[in-house]
């Protein structure tokens, strides 16, 4: 590594230090210890039952929300009570939340046997489980996810008093505590199961790799490859928050995490402090929306749908590169506007010897995208990658041990060898390898700092997932009261009364609804919420279902850039060292794609990789998806003059209100608006330049 990367990249900071609503770490003293146990204990469950399968589906949900009740509550005791009651009472809960899986796993036959006739205990802790799980939220989330859930659980008890359309037919307490408490309609329903299932083995994935160095492998990558180009460090915050995204897809997280290197360094350069946290704040959120994981929406789009993950990341693929490539042109038309230049080439590291001396990280991602690909369920290309990864961290002081490096490479060739085989003979061959190396690691130097690095990967994995679990738990609620009293139908018919008559209308709608809804809970309720109402009412406007749902998962995400909330930025702002109301403002600006593509997609599928329309039964599907991107990037490059004010040169109030009209222009899918806005984008661009390479006349002597 060279001195220049030395000196800007900072110690690894892994994003699972910051958890909303909660300090850095576990305690201290024996609590802390106890907390730490029980994450690696909760981390090992999961593994073990995505693994083998061998329980019941519902009772891996209790007793996954019971781990995320437990280890909650308990991290709530050691690092926020001030005294020694408070800490027994959030340990009390800890403990009533983990009775609450371990009753389900207990008596999971006979609640089978009892349903719609539970006994007076079982709706005693069906009503702990529901109460716990709406405290836990309040405590790691805050109040709004709490309260908006609370009003559809409230709906559930007095909506048959409501007028009109709002009225059900009312249900008794015991049913209520049944469809929220026990099944798989409630607490335990279909987002908590992708919690289990699929989200939890890939939170952990990532905080494997975090630990294994891929952050300073992406770091020093996007420092060489474009810390040279105009306004470097900005460049390097977007590349190195696109990588980012590879592996983990919590943009508020990847704000915290590698924002204390790029803003500093963005500002030390040069950028105006609102612009630097706004750069980080968009390209990091632009993470959700990266393949191959995208985040923990994906995987409940995907089950939502019931189509393959790998159909979800393809629809995802052209999107993303457009969303930061935004970021690219307006890092760019900013930096030439304030006249500032890339770093000095000399004084950067090789992006190239970045990746030949940490090669190694890349095959456990590498393995994962194959496997997503080839068909393989997300669990085991999740939890294979996972093993992978950890093969490879305890195959790491082994291969130093090794002398001469030719033998180090016969050792990872066999080694990586007896990890493929899991393909052809199984998870316990994959198992057994990483046992043996376990036990190697103990007796070669170095080998029990890394077993440490193996626990600890582990613990912070069980640690990042209780926001994302307790999330899931308590929208369950809010997706129960959907399916048992049927309001959905109301707001699905009022969309589609609005759509007969002007479709563009019904997406503006549901925009607002994920940005109002963005305001106070994460992208995960938010998509869950709004695609549960909006995605059948569009589907039956004639939106295919997966570009509706993809068109509420990218303004949830929108929701935590835009003012006056945006999460993202204000999680930006003490890097910064400026309000996050500024930073969101000049996020807006750089998240451009954000706003446009989803509009785009649903006139032109093909944009999303759907199916094609009229450009591609004439000339064929290539051609159409390529004309189609091709409009976008100059959409999108014809909006950032308009924003930024700046081409070759500054532009001119009538340059900014053409390139507007021209991106409008583009963007709709009108007769004749794209042959309008390619003729006024080239005219324009061809005025500007003859602009700029004509000099002022001096003034008459």
């Amino acid at each position: 590594m060279t001195t220049a990367s030395a000196a800007t990249t900072p110690a690894p900071h892994t994003a699972e230090e910051t958890v909303e609503g909660l300090p850095p770490g576990f305690g201290t003293g024996l609590m802390g210890r106890i907390a730490f146990t029980i994450a690696i204990v909760f981390a090992l469950f999961q593994l073990w039952t995505a693994a083998y399968g061998t329980l019941p589906s519902q009772v891996v949900r209790a007793m996954h929300v019971g781990f995320l009740l437990l280890l909650g509550f308990g991290l709530v005791g050691n690092l926020v009570a001030k005294s020694t009651t408070g800490r027994v009472f959030f340990w009390t809960l800890a403990v009533l939340g983990f009775s609450t899986g371990l009753y389900n796993w207990v008596f999971y036959a006979d609640l089978l046997k009892r349903s719609t006739f539970l006994t007076p205990l079982d709706l005693a802790v069906g009503t702990m489980a529901v109460a716990l799980v709406f405290e836990a939220a309040r405590r790691l989330m805050g109040l709004p996810l709490a309260i908006i859930s609370g009003i559809f659980l409230a709906y559930c008890f007095f909506g048959q008093y409501m007028p009109g359309p709002f009225v059900h037919r009312g249900y008794d307490f015991a049913q209520i505590v049944e469809h929220f408490g026990f099944g798989t309609e409630g607490i335990y329903g279909t987002p908590i199961y992708v919690s289990s299932a699929y989200i939890f083995i890939f939170v952990v994935f990532a905080a494997f790799l975090e630990r294994a160095g891929m952050i300073r492998l992406f770091n020093d990558f996007a420092l060489g490859l474009v810390g040279g180009w105009r306004g470097g460090p900005a460049q390097v915050c977007t590349l190195s928050s696109a990588l980012m995204g590879t592996i983990s897809g919590s943009g508020v997280a990847n704000v915290v995490a590698s924002g204390q290197f790029t803003i500093p360094l963005m500002k030390r350069f040069g950028f105006k402090s609102a612009f630097a946290g706004g750069v980080e704040a968009t390209s990091s959120m632009g993470g959700q929306i990266m393949p191959p994981i995208m985040g923990a929406v994906a995987f409940i789009m995907a089950e939502t749908l019931d189509v393959p993950y790998s159909t979800i990341v393809i629809a995802a693929l052209v999107p993303a590169m457009l969303y930061f490539a935004t970021c690219f042109w307006v890092v760019h038309l900013e930096s030439g506007k304030a006249g500032l230049r890339g770093m000095d080439k000399a004084e950067l590291p090789n992006p190239w010897h970045a990746v030949r001396d940490h090669w190694p990280l890349v095959l456990p991602l590498a393995a994962l995208v194959y496997l997503l690909f080839a068909g393989y369920t997300p669990i085991f290309a999740g939890t294979m990658g996972l093993a992978l990864v950890v093969v490879l961290i305890l195959g790491t002081p082994l291969a130093a041990a090794i002398g001469p490096r030719a033998f180090r490479y016969v050792f990872w060739i066999a080694l990586g060898l007896a990890a493929a085989a899991f393909i052809r003979f199984g998870v316990n061959l994959l198992i057994a390898v990483i046992a043996l190396l376990v036990v190697a690691c103990v007796f070669v130097k170095g080998g029990r700092e890394t077993l440490a690095i193996v626990r600890d990967s582990l613990a912070e994995g069980a640690r990042n997932a209780l926001p994302v679990g307790i999330a899931c738990a308590i929208v369950g609620i809010v997706i129960g009261t959907l399916t048992l009293t049927g309001i959905a139908s109301t707001f699905i018919g009022a969309i589609i009364a609005i759509g007969e008559s002007n479709l563009f209308l019904s997406l503006v709608l549901t925009m607002l609804t994920c940005l109002v809804l963005g305001m106070g809970i994460p992208t995960i309720p938010n998509y869950i919420i709004t695609s549960s109402l909006a995605g059948p009412a569009l589907l039956e406007l004639g939106v295919p279902l997966l570009v509706s749902h993809m068109f509420v998962f990218y303004f949830g995400i929108m929701a935590d850039l835009t003012p006056p909330v945006a999460l993202a930025c204000f999680a930006a702002a003490p890097m910064a060292k400026t309000s996050g109301l500024k930073i969101s403002i000049q996020a807006t600006k750089l998240a451009a794609a954000g706003f446009i593509v989803p509009f785009m997609a649903v006139y032109t599928p093909s944009l999303m990789l759907q199916d094609g329309g009229a450009i591609a039964a004439q000339f064929g599907y290539p051609v159409e998806v390529g004309y189609i991107i091709l409009k976008t990037v100059l959409a999108i490059g014809l909006l950032g003059v308009a924003v930024v004010g700046y081409l070759f040169g500054p532009a001119n109030r009538f340059e900014r209100v053409a390139a507007f009209a021209g991106s409008l222009m583009l963007m709709l899918a009108l007769p004749l608006t794209d042959e309008l806005g390619f003729a006024l984008a080239a005219v324009l661009v061809g005025q500007h330049w003859w602009r700029m390479r004509t000099p002022p006349m001096a003034p008459a002597a």
